[in-house]
């Protein structure tokens, strides 16, 4: 038993069942047995890869948007460039390197990291060194005022969800609690939704259907909206999801590259959730901004130059460098990889035509 594992159940013995977004917000964010909060887990020897640890091209593209992104705000004299999650800050100092091509755009950036994780904090500044000094905080609201450029990848898809079940008795909210052996089981509460929070066709869908609200991400969402529509900029989010709001259950754990038991070992395992980009959406509309997308990510990054970029960085290199290359485009882009399932949207405001959302 992990100690956070003996942590939960003794609360659950105290004040009884927990929701499901209660219990991911303990198994990540746990200060002293969190996910996030105790651990590296991003890479090979990690339990997960990002795109930006595939390859560097990912990153590289993001910077030619970023830089695409200055240009259309009119080049102002200082930029707030905002990475929500940045992990080992590798997308970031991809981001930065190909950012150079506007020497403009460099000197305006000022790199602000929203990050919890002391331990990814070293890694990032570790990472970022020679490239930028940035500034950390532990939520968006601590942001500076000012034109914002926002990266967020694989961000979203950790928040904490709540989840309902319709049951015989109605909405239901799912809940974390104790089976008759005392170990961590999903169940049934007595608390209802409200019914406008709900997908499209609730009171048609089948007994035993879920649903999956994150409020966090919308409200997130929706505050970075708020900060563009006030202070200008543009906000680019990339996660795995889907594009309309429906049914269907997705919370799942990763360990070691593998799925596993979401209630089993709680605090060594990751925890994610498929984004709903409706809501989102919708979110980022309802503050007065404007939406691009979403596309798949495999359109993303071909309208943005993955295949040329993968053939300029290939060219002269060995043949199994060659290969690791198309292998990458492969991951990153495929329909059967990262392609499909990934999508990216943008926010902004004012209103920019900006690359990459051509397509869809």
């Amino acid at each position: 038993m992990t100690g956070l594992e003996d942590k939960i159940i003794r609360l659950i013995g105290a004040v009884g069942p927990i929701s499901v977004a209660d219990y991911m917000s303990l198994v990540l964010s746990d200060p002293d047995h969190g996910y996030y909060t105790t651990r590296t887990a991003i890479g090979l020897e990690g339990d997960f890869i990002t795109a930006p640890e595939i390859s560097q091209m990912f990153g590289e593209l993001i910077g030619i948007w970023c830089v695409a992104a200055y240009e259309a705000l009119g080049r102002p004299q200082r930029v707030t460039l905002v990475e929500l999650g940045p992990g080992r800050g590798t997308l970031m100092a991809d981001l930065l390197r190909a950012g150079r091509v506007d020497p403009g755009f460099i000197r305006a950036a000022e790199v602000h990291l929203v990050e919890i994780s002391p331990e990814l904090r070293r890694r990032q500044a570790a990472g970022l060194t020679g490239l930028a000094s940035p500034v950390w905080h532990d939520r968006i609201d601590d942001l500076p005022d000012g034109p914002l450029i926002v990266v967020a990848n694989e961000f979203f898809d950790a928040l904490p969800i709540r989840q309902y079940v319709n049951s015989e008795r109605g909405w239901r909210e799912r809940v974390v609690g104790l089976d008759d052996d005392g170990n961590l089981a999903f169940g049934i509460g007595a608390a209802a939704p409200d019914p406008t929070l709900l997908p499209h066709g609730a009171a048609e869908a089948p007994l035993g259907a879920v649903a999956e609200i994150n409020r966090p991400a919308e409200a997130i969402v929706g505050a970075l909206a708020h900060r563009l529509v006030k202070h200008g900029g543009a906000a680019l989010i990339f996660d795995y999801g889907h594009v309309t709001s429906g049914f269907g259950e997705t919370l799942q754990a990763v360990r070691s590259h593998h799925y596993a038991d979401p209630l089993r070992d709680p605090g060594e395992c990751d925890l994610t959730a498929h984004v709903d980009f409706d809501r989102l959406a919708q979110a980022a509309t309802a503050e007065g901004a404007t939406v691009l997308g979403p596309v798949t990510q495999g359109d993303f990054l071909i309208a943005m130059g993955l295949v040329e970029r993968a053939g300029a960085l290939g060219a002269g290199r060995s043949a199994e460098d060659q290969g690791n290359i198309v292998a990458a485009v492969e991951r990153l882009a495929g329909p059967e990889e990262m392609g499909t399932l990934f999508k990216a949207m943008a926010v902004t405001h004012p209103p920019l035509a900006l690359p990459g959302f051509s397509v869809g």
